[in-house]
């Protein structure tokens, strides 16, 4: 195989990563927007999880997969099956799969929609440095990533997304004055914010509910 090839359209797809799927390849890496990022995602799930190949495939999600009750059920029981789940702290940008560190897809982040009349774009690569590289950020995104589990522990606080930014205020080390500036809100509003996550943490000091974020996977350094 060339080393760099373009595959447009879920056919081209799919005639390369099919075999590969069914063949008995080892490690599957994936990063991934969520459960639809790559065509026929759903299926290649059920599909490995008939084939017990669970254990062998890390899937490294951003948080929208989250936002979905159904899609969580899905996300529970890839879990069940041994898949190895995590989840990033922002969007991910471009859907990646590496199968046994030889062979990488990447889709294009400017590419269209899945049923759009402009075919989406792959790029699938076999190049060592290539993969190696890719690899390598891989696990740093992985290690600075939240187990599945995190997220779904229903004793984990639910953080609305102004509350999250008055945490990450919090934890950077800004003053109440300027944390409050930066978010547009009054000083006593953002104290109030803070006392309020404080109880939702169920912290007694400030640096105790940094330390308790970061233990349920709230933040990352």
């Amino acid at each position: 195989m060339a080393q760099v090839i373009e595959l447009r359209g879920e056919g081209e797809f799919w005639a390369r990563v099919g075999p590969l799927a069914e063949s008995d390849a080892g490690e599957w890496v994936h990063i991934a927007h969520d459960l639809d990022t790559w065509p026929g995602a759903r299926e290649a799930v059920r599909r490995q999880m008939r084939l017990g190949k669970g254990p062998m495939s890390r899937k490294l999600y951003s948080p929208a997969v989250l936002a979905d009750e159904g899609d969580r059920d899905v996300l529970r029981e890839m879990a069940a099956h041994g898949f190895r789940i995590r989840i990033a702290t922002a969007a991910l940008p471009q859907g990646t799969v590496i199968i046994d560190r030889r062979t990488m897809i990447l889709t294009d982040p400017a590419a269209s929609a899945p049923g759009a009349p402009t075919p989406r774009t792959y790029t699938m690569s076999a190049s060592p440095a290539l993969i190696g590289g890719t690899y390598a950020l891989f696990e740093a995104a992985w290690e600075s990533a939240a187990d599945l589990s995190t997220f779904l522990d229903p004793q984990r606080p639910r953080l609305d997304a102004r509350t999250s930014l008055v945490l990450s205020a919090l934890v950077s080390g800004a003053t109440d004055e300027v944390a409050a500036r930066e978010l547009g809100m009054s000083l006593r509003t953002y104290r109030r914010r803070v006392a309020e996550l404080l109880v939702s943490l169920d912290a007694a000091s400030r640096f105790q509910a940094g330390v308790r974020a970061g233990e349920l996977g709230l933040i990352r350094g």
